[in-house]
């Protein structure tokens, strides 16, 4: 009996040795593509709400630019957000409007956050 132990656990060590073995061994990498020289000087093109586009005039003071990208306008807006406290602290997906909010938010008291976006719409210039 105590010979069918000393093989049953040789062999359940054995098999599993080699499992070990074989989840140990690192899978190769795929190789990146070596880098031109011509590729670091060429500008990324810039698409979408990351592409800077002109602004209207109330939200250029707010920002204090004359074009802006509209994930930086909205960053800019919940920077301000946060640093005045103007959330509502019992709902926080309202905001209260301040005087520089109310100047793009069409004179608001308060906004819901997901308005946010399409109050800011009417305040960038389509490129045509």
């Amino acid at each position: 009996m105590a010979a069918t132990r000393s093989s049953s656990s040789t062999g359940g060590a054995a098999l599993f040795s080699s499992k070990a073995a074989t989840s140990a061994v690192p899978k190769p990498k795929a190789k990146a593509k070596p880098k031109e020289a011509g590729d670091s000087t060429k500008p990324k093109a810039t698409l979408g709400i990351m592409k800077p586009t002109p602004i209207s005039p109330a939200l250029g003071s707010f920002l204090g630019v004359k074009e802006s990208s509209r994930a930086e306008a909205v960053k800019q807006i919940w920077a301000h957000i946060k640093l005045h406290n103007l959330q509502n602290p019992a709902n926080k997906r309202e905001i209260y409007c301040d005087d520089k909010l109310k100047g793009i938010f069409e004179g608001r008291e308060k906004v819901g956050f997901l308005e946010i976006g399409k109050l800011l719409s009417r305040h960038f210039v389509k490129a045509e």
